[in-house]
């Protein structure tokens, strides 16, 4: 119970402090990972081998070489390029601006994992609200709240759906026929939402809509032909992002193998420039973060949380029982990164199994649960952190109180949305 009690203390102090933003997060994420080893080793719950096997080098491995590739596309000037092509799709309307960016982010987040999408949207987003003189805050955080939401519909969108299609035999198919017709109507609510609390955010600037017009795309490439070798190294990273499961390779592989391939074509000049643009920060967070985690998991105390999902299974109906999964999934995927928790819950269901529960809409329960309730702290998924650090080189950078002021209202309708449309239509998910 005293490891229980002092890891979930050393984490909390730790969510504190990170969401009180008096100490930079990064510095946070190594004391607390050092507190957290200290403690594993001192009461004999965690150790320094753990602690390294508790991280995600996949996750750390995929951020690193989109972070390679977005480095070498920004000095050839295509974000530029494609930020005054959106000004001028959204004809310098701020609000059509937001659903238009709004829209492709669901989009791609439907079939490329959500922290490549915002590596590749934010800069973007970043450059047209620089443009339409507009804070980026709200776009910034619209990006990754959407893309958090779009990537539960498929079974490559999200890296939870892949753990449990892997657990279950799920297919593609059944992502598509289960899960996104319901994912589409949580967009729309989300997304009007979002348009709704940002009225204030996106007064319009005449001035700078009309400028956009008279700007001439192609003269924003600096380096057409070095573009045009990334995004050829970028195309082929994409497709390979589709199908990656069929040839055994992981997204991370494949963002390295992108980098690799893109440094060796382009060979730039100077690659410590190069290197300066990798957000290392939101690496070490990552690491640090991972390995807090590891430890409130090695302590016992996430199985504690499991163990109540066996003893509600017996009490209540199954309809009821998968609602109040969405709930409590979500809201430990709001504080703790979802994919450990799809990890301790997938053998619980499993179990369940073989005590002769129909577990068959319990999965569908978890995806959701995992896939939404990321929106609702600035730490809930890996998209978040990487947009609040890309903000954090802007004039506006994104504080926790401000995203709390967003992605928990739409964690809430979201999750209640899918909640009832989960309820309404329970007996497509128990086949």
């Amino acid at each position: 119970m005293s490891a229980i009690l002092i890891s979930s203390l050393i984490f909390a102090v730790a969510l504190a402090f990170i969401f009180t933003e008096k100490v930079h997060r990064t510095i946070v994420g190594i004391v607390g990972a050092v507190a957290m080893v200290g403690a594993g080793l001192l009461l004999g719950f965690y150790s320094e081998e753990a602690a390294v096997q508790s991280i995600d080098f996949e996750t750390l491995a995929l951020l690193f070489g989109m972070m390679i590739l977005v480095a070498l596309l920004q000095p050839t000037g295509f974000f530029q390029y494609l930020a005054i092509m959106a000004g001028r799709w959204s004809k310098g309307s701020p609000v059509r601006l937001f659903i238009l960016l709004g829209t492709l982010t669901t989009v791609l987040s439907m079939f490329l994992d959500n922290v490549t999408t915002v590596v590749l949207i934010a800069p973007v987003t970043i450059l047209i609200t620089e443009i339409l003189g507009l804070s980026p805050v709200p776009f910034l955080v619209s990006a990754a709240l959407l893309s958090n939401t779009g990537g539960v519909a498929t079974l490559v969108g999200d890296p939870p759906n892949v753990l449990i299609g892997s657990a279950v035999g799920l297919t593609f198919n059944d992502f598509l026929t289960h899960s996104l017709p319901i994912i589409v109507v949580v967009w729309l609510a989300s997304l009007g939402l979002l348009v709704r609390l940002s009225r204030t955010e996106l007064g319009s600037n005449p001035a700078a809509a009309k400028r956009i017009k008279n700007l001439d795309p192609t003269k924003a490439l600096e380096d057409p032909k070095t573009a045009r070798k990334i995004l050829i190294v970028l195309g082929t990273a994409v497709i390979l992002f589709f199908i990656h499961h069929l040839m055994g390779i992981s997204p991370a592989y494949v963002a390295l193998l992108a980098a690799a391939a893109a440094l060796m074509w382009v060979r730039p000049e100077d690659l410590t420039k190069i290197f300066e643009h990798v957000e290392w920060p939101v690496l070490i967070f990552f690491a640090a973060l991972f390995v807090m985690v590891g430890g409130v998991e090695a302590s016992g105390a996430i199985d504690r949380v499991a163990e109540l999902f066996v003893g509600l299974a017996h009490n209540i109906s199954p309809r009821l029982f998968g609602v109040l999964m969405i709930w409590v999934v979500a809201l430990l995927s709001a504080v703790v990164d979802n994919i450990p928790i799809t990890v301790a819950l997938i053998p619980v269901l499993q179990n369940l199994s073989t005590a002769g529960i129909d577990v068959t809409p319990l999965w569908w329960a978890l995806a959701f649960g995992t896939g939404l309730g990321g929106n609702g702290t600035i730490i809930g998924s890996t998209a978040n952190v990487v947009v609040v650090s890309l903000s954090e080189k802007t004039r506006h950078p994104i504080t926790a109180a401000f995203w709390l002021k967003r992605g928990l209202p739409v964690m809430l309708l979201s999750c209640t949305v899918v909640s009832v449309l989960y309820a309404i239509f329970f007996p497509l998910f128990t086949r």
